[in-house]
């Protein structure tokens, strides 16, 4: 099939198909006669994990891991859970650094008169050195 059939059927662009191709998330693709890529049912698939794997919050570095680990049928699965585990540990504290600045900006926020006055809370505290 064509990069535009692999996009529709996976859900990425021809855009970032290329763009996985050349960083190697996936193989290069073979080429019609006349030159363009073709891709099988198998690289669809590919770039339906790598799809999956983007909206889980995974970086290109941890989806090419992935990728390999997927297609190594002698990996072990221990490995996949490790790197599931730690990306979990990232994403906890993600979030919760993500909560304390939505509690700062609320109690700023809540301290701010919103008025005509120049005096503001919120610029106060943005304008201290770290």
């Amino acid at each position: 099939m064509n990069i535009g059939e692999a996009a529709k059927i996976s859900g990425v662009t021809p855009k970032l198909i290329r763009h996985y191709e050349s960083i190697g998330i996936i193989p290069k693709a073979t080429r019609s006669v006349s030159g363009y890529r073709t891709y099988s049912a198998a690289d669809v698939h590919i770039l339906s994990f790598v799809k999956r794997s983007r909206t889980l919050g995974f970086s290109m570095k941890e989806i090419k891991k992935l990728v390999s680990l997927w297609r190594n049928k002698s990996r072990a699965s221990l490995d996949v859970k490790n790197m599931a585990l730690a990306h979990i540990d990232d994403m906890e504290k993600k979030i919760a650094d993500l909560q304390e600045m939505v509690k700062t900006l609320k109690h700023l926020s809540k301290n701010c008169h919103g008025d005509n006055r120049p005096d503001c809370p919120i610029l106060n505290d943005l304008a201290q050195p770290l």
